[in-house]
């Protein structure tokens, strides 16, 4: 059984800060990816950023410079990095983690955080 737990968000003023945190527990092998989703009332979900089990990383053109996505591999964790926030990064944000092998393989996901940037 996998296990995502979130923390973080809330309520922001524009141009304001963020970080998002999310640790997995479980069985849980590598290679695995670690990415951010977040998804606003009558949008689709749409992938924010990514980061995969050496490092790599990868951002949607909307919040390319503004975000960063972290990860501590010891712990299984990932964070995100919210800065120079805009009223349309109001979303929930999902944490999700893909298991590429293993009896775990699969896509799990985290509760949601609400994110709600606003003056």
């Amino acid at each position: 059984q996998v296990q995502l737990m979130e923390s973080g968000g809330g309520l922001v003023q524009p141009g304001g800060s963020l970080r998002l945190s999310c640790a997995a527990s479980g069985t849980i092998f590598a290679p695995n990816v670690m990415a951010w989703y977040r998804q606003a009332p009558g949008k689709v979900r749409e992938l924010v950023a990514s980061i995969n089990s050496v490092g790599t990383t990868s951002y949607a053109d909307s919040v390319k410079g503004r975000f960063a996505i972290s990860r501590d591999n010891a712990k299984i964790a990932v964070r995100l990095q919210m800065n120079s926030l805009k009223p349309e990064d109001t979303a929930v944000y999902y944490c999700n983690l893909k298991l590429l092998q293993g009896p775990t393989r699969g896509d799990y996901w985290g509760q949601g955080t609400q994110v709600t940037v606003s003056s």
